[in-house]
């Protein structure tokens, strides 16, 4: 079973998360999920310092970390959005199925990405 079939058993709504080099590309992929409902809202954050390794090396940068609220049914096409416009040869993407919640919010999600 891959990552994927998990999030499709999970049929609920999803916390994804992926990090950005800058706020404004940043903002734009916020606007293009919601102008196709593929999300319900996005936080983006004020910059952090991400130290990671890549390619044998230890690396570090500046990146904003993005909240993505979505549900399970689309998190194909949120991946695809994510990964067709990242500047990184490896985005973070990493979904989380949110398990519990205000239930009036976790229907406004939904509603909000069908």
């Amino acid at each position: 079973m891959t990552n994927d079939d998990e999030i499709r058993r999970h049929d609920g709504p999803l916390l994804v998360l992926t990090t950005w080099p800058d706020a404004e590309g940043a903002r734009e992929l916020a606007r293009s999920l919601l102008h196709q409902r593929l999300a319900a809202c996005i936080n983006i954050l004020p910059p952090m310092t991400s130290i990671y390794t890549w390619n044998g090396s230890e690396e570090s940068g500046e990146e904003h970390q993005v909240f993505i609220k979505t549900t399970s049914a689309r998190f194909d096409a949120v991946r695809d959005v994510v990964t067709k416009t990242h500047p990184y040869e490896l985005a973070e993407l990493i979904a989380v199925p949110i398990v519990g919640g205000l239930p009036a919010y976790l229907q406004w999600i939904d509603e909000s990405t069908s």
